[in-house]
Order: C-alpha cells, then sequence, then structure tokens
C-alpha cells in the first residue's frame, strides 16, 4: 500500500516540487507538442476527437502515476489500471500521428510512458524495458527508409526522457532515505538517553536506599540499648531520604552531573559510618592532571557501585580506593579485604557500567578472591568516545 505521508511535513515541499517538476512539465509539453497537428486544416473530426480524448487519457494517467511513485515505496506494484489507461492513450497518439507525419514526432507520447511504467520496476527490470522500448521505438523509422535522424530520433528521445525523469527520482529517493536516517537517528538518540537516564537513576536510588536501609537496621537494633544514638542514625537516615529526593530530581530536569571527588569523599563517608576502614591513594599524575568530564563522571559511577556493592553483598572491615594515571589512561581500583556475595555483586549494576565504560573506550573488571573482592575500572586519559 502506499502511504501518502511518505517523507513526512519536513519533505512535502521537495515531493510537491518534483511531482510538478515531473509531472507538470510532462503535461504542458505533451499539448504544444502533440496538439498542434491535429489543428491543421483537413484533419478529420474523428481524429481530432480521438486525439483530445487519448492526450487527455495520457495526461491523467502521467499526473496520477508520478504522484503514486512519490507517495510509494521505489519498486512496488505498477498501477496496471492507470498504466495501461496512459499506455493505451500514448499508442493512440503515437498511431494518429505516425500515420500523418514522418519527423518522429509521433513517438513523444510513447516515449514519456515508458520511464513512467519502468519506475516502479526493479532496476533490471527496468533497464530490460527501457531498452526493449528503444529498439520498438526505432523500427518504424527503419521500416519506412527513412534517414538516420527519423530512426535515431525516437530512441534518443527516450534517452533523455529517461535520464530526466531517473534523475529527480534518484534525487529523491536519496532524500527521503537520508530524512528516514535522520529520524531513525533521533529515536536511538531517546531510546539512548533513556537508557542513560535509567542507569543513573538505578545508580543513584540504589545507592541511597543502601545506606537508608543499613542505617535503619542499625538504629532498629540500638533503639532498647542506645536510644540516642538510634535517634541520630534516624536522623541521618532523613536526611540520606532528603539528598536521594533532590538527587532524583536533578537527574530528572538533567542537572545532575556526577563527580569523581564528590563520590569518593561520599563513599569515604558511608563507608566508615557503617564500621568500615577506607584508605584513599589518589597517584600524583591523576592529582596533577584535570581528567575530562565525561572520565569523571563515568569514574563516579563505578565508586558509587562498588561501595554499594560492599554494603548490599560484603561484611568488609576495610576499603582501599586508588586512582592513578600512566601510558594515556586513567585507572580507579575499589578493592575490600572480604568476598562479596555468592553472586560476586556482577548483577546488573556492574554489568550496565562495563558496557558504558566499553562504549567510551575503557574497560571495566571484578575479581573476587577469598578473602577479597577488587572493582578496577579504566578510561583513556584524553576523554570518552561516548
Amino acid at each position: 500500500m502506499h502511504d501518502p505521508s511518505r517523507g513526512g511535513p519536513r519533505l512535502a515541499p521537495l515531493r510537491r516540487f518534483t511531482w510538478w517538476s515531473l509531472a507538470g512539465a510532462t503535461v504542458l509539453s505533451l499539448v504544444p507538442v502533440l496538439g498542434p497537428p491535429f489543428l491543421e486544416p483537413g484533419v478529420p473530426a474523428l481524429a481530432r476527437v480521438t486525439a483530445s480524448v487519448a492526450m487527455a487519457a495520457t495526461a491523467v494517467s502521467v499526473l496520477v502515476l508520478f504522484g503514486r511513485r512519490l507517495a510509494g515505496p521505489p519498486h512496488g506494484r505498477v498501477p496496471l489500471g492507470w498504466a495501461a489507461l496512459g499506455c493505451t492513450g500514448a499508442a493512440v497518439l503515437g498511431g494518429l500521428l505516425w500515420i500523418s507525419h514522418d519527423d518522429g514526432v509521433w513517438s513523444v507520447a510513447p516515449a514519456v510512458m515508458v520511464p513512467l511504467v519502468a519506475m516502479f520496476l526493479p532496476p533490471r527490470r527496468a533497464c530490460a524495458l527501457i531498452a526493449a522500448a528503444a529498439v520498438l521505438l526505432a523500427i518504424p523509422g527503419a521500416f519506412e527508409g527513412a534517414g538516420p535522424s527519423a530512426v535515431l530520433f525516437p530512441p534518443g528521445l527516450l534517452v533523455v526522457l529517461t535520464w530526466v525523469v531517473f534523475g529527480m527520482l534518484w534525487t529523491w529517493d536519496v532524500t527521503e532515505r537520508l530524512d528516514g536516517a535522520r529520524e531513525l537517528a533521533a529515536r536511538l538518540a531517546v531510546a539512548q538517553e533513556r537508557l542513560r537516564f535509567a542507569a543513573e537513576l538505578h545508580d543513584i536510588q540504589g545507592h541511597h536506599l543502601q545506606v537508608i536501609a543499613l542505617k535503619g537496621e542499625l538504629a532498629a537494633r540500638l533503639a532498647g540499648t542506645d536510644p540516642v544514638r538510634a535517634t541520630a542514625e534516624m536522623r541521618q537516615v532523613q536526611d540520606l531520604a532528603r539528598d536521594a529526593l533532590r538527587d532524583t530530581r536533578a537527574v530528572v530536569q538533567g542537572y545532575r552531573r556526577t563527580s569523581l571527588d564528590e563520590e569518593i569523599t561520599n563513599a569515604a563517608g558511608v563507608l566508615t559510618s557503617a564500621g568500615i576502614r577506607v584508605r584513599t591513594d589518589i597517584g600524583p599524575a591523576a592529582q596533577d592532571r584535570p581528567l575530562p568530564d565525561d572520565t569523571r563522571a563515568l569514574l563516579g559511577f563505578v565508586v558509587r557501585e562498588a561501595t554499594t556493592n560492599v554494603l548490599r553483598h560484603s561484611r568488609a572491615r576495610s576499603v582501599g580506593i586508588g586512582l592513578d594515571a600512566a601510558a594515556g589512561r586513567v585507572r580507579l581500583r575499589v578493592r575490600s579485604d572480604r568476598p562479596v556475595g555468592r553472586d560476586g555483586g556482577t548483577g546488573t549494576g556492574l554489568r550496565s557500567l562495563a558496557e558504558r565504560l566499553e562504549a567510551a573506550g575503557g574497560t571495566l573488571g571484578w575479581e573476587s578472591g577469598s578473602a577479597h573482592f577488587t572493582v578496577t575500572a579504566a578510561l583513556p586519559l584524553d576523554g570518552t568516545n561516548g
């Protein structure tokens, strides 16, 4: 089926221009070229009426066929009814003119209809049709024994008309495909942004909720033995809940940007509050050279996810966070002194982060031993590709 909205409103002006250039110019050229021979004195009235009907049929079919071609797939089915009407009208016009004239004007209408039918066909079938039509159009001149011009004019005219028609249609098809590619790229960009948003929201909420749950459990245990500390822990839970709400709103508004320095500081504070010793080791190369924003953001996500895994899946007593730069890459390592749970902490968080780092030209790996769990990330120093 033909899609009337093919190309969308963006291409509507180009579609109208192409249609008027092809269909309008063709119809307007048929009347002044083929009409005068039938207006000459001595032409029978029946021939004039027949020619008028044939010309009208050819003109209408030209308008419709070009419209169908611009609205439908490049190589769809030929509209047989309209094609038959136009070919019949062109054949009648050509026959009448061939009988009364010998200057090659008879071939104009048939030469117009051939590319109109061929434009609906696949390339090989279209070429075969045009080649066969060129041979057939040369036969009448050769049959009459006319000069070379009478033999070569009809197929030459067909070649010129085919070149013009297919040239403009090729421009339209390329433009339509580029517009479709642009629309697809826009949809992919939206989908990618939704995935990025979902990943960032997962990182933020997962981190905050895990700490809230940890402090809530601690407050519940202290409620009967140390009410003052339990109250302090619950106040921290309130602060964390407010932070989570603020960060979520910031993500929705598109303002929040993960900072590596802030994430390392926050991770140290959260782990310390959970009774875990934290040691940070920032190498001089990483301190002296400012990192690109995208690199700092991705590494900040790694610190956050690694911290969440330690709190959620292990009973670590100490955690080391190291950052250094060498050989054109910045490397981050988060190592805990206890293994994580059965799944190794490799849920959707680390796996989705690994995909994001790979897209940015980096790597993310994790290693679980009998007495440690280590997350290692590396990214180019000159910025990410994502």
